[in-house]
């Protein structure tokens, strides 16, 4: 998408191949789930699985992992004309990003998949390019368990019942990596403070940790699910900006701006 590093392949379909595919993904057979999963599995909305894209809809891929738009051949002819574009782009694309530095190890991007492995073989090798490909490691799909942490914890990861304990990572319902350092960061901190006699740190809901920590810990409890960062989560700015750029440039330096008392905040006990 002329972002970042070009570290990936394009592999394009047409019309036919892309409901042939979808069509082999719908009737593939998937990995059974275990007794203990059974009675309350559902998928994290976040990160569904390629055969549910599929299941929800012809077009669902294609305006998820498979969209076409933004990717382009030069050799198509100019990108800058509308029935160029029309006539030239894929009706899908499959990206594939590398994964070592000999280009040997490729991940599809997008793809978690709960299907048997033989059937992800199958299926997979439909996709251009792919009908030779060796596969090194097939997709499994994991259980995410988290606490109800809206009924269990405060905004700065202690257990309401017992301050001295506290949780961190992805138990406490966050989702991602920059989520569990930060959550880390905050729970390691906090129980440094409590141990040397001051008081924990709450930060504050206009940044993402803080707005992530208020939602596990807020959030209504009938239906908790985990949440990754996004700008939903923080309060609205004073005033309304319409520019995307200008608009997170505002989010980003109010949080940096009600960060700074906790820059300033040490782990030295308090004296007597």
């Amino acid at each position: 998408y002329d972002k970042g590093d070009a570290d990936y392949i394009n592999c394009p379909m047409d019309r036919e191949q892309y409901l042939a595919f979808r069509a082999a993904l719908l009737t593939a057979e998937q990995a059974e789930l275990k007794d203990f999963d059974q009675e309350q599995a559902s998928f994290f909305e976040g990160c569904l699985p390629i055969e549910e894209l599929a299941r929800r809809g012809e077009d669902t891929m294609r305006y998820g992992p498979l969209k076409p738009i933004g990717l382009w051949d030069p050799r198509w002819g100019d990108v800058n004309d509308r029935d160029v574009r029309r006539a030239r782009r894929a009706y899908a694309v499959v990206q594939l990003r590398q994964e070592d530095r000999d280009g040997r190890l490729w991940n599809l991007v997008g793809f978690q998949t709960n299907l048997k492995w033989g059937e992800q073989k199958r299926v997979l090798q439909m996709i251009p390019g792919l009908a030779a490909a060796e596969f090194v490691r097939f997709g499994v799909m994991h259980r995410n368990t988290f606490l109800e942490s809206p009924q269990l914890l405060t905004p700065t990861l202690q257990f309401r019942q017992r301050p001295s304990l506290l949780a961190a990572g992805q138990i406490t319902g966050t989702e991602g990596y920059a989520a569990a350092v930060a959550g880390g960061w905050l729970a390691g901190t906090n129980a440094a403070r409590l141990v040397r006699g001051l008081s924990p740190i709450d930060l504050p809901a206009t940044t993402m940790a803080g707005a992530l920590t208020h939602f596990v810990s807020e959030a209504p409890t009938a239906k908790f699910q985990p949440m990754p960062p996004n700008f939903g989560l923080l309060p609205d700015l004073p005033e309304r900006i319409r520019d995307k750029r200008a608009r997170y440039g505002a989010y980003r330096d109010r949080a940096l701006t009600d960060l700074e008392p906790v820059r300033t905040l040490s782990l030295q006990p308090i004296p007597a």
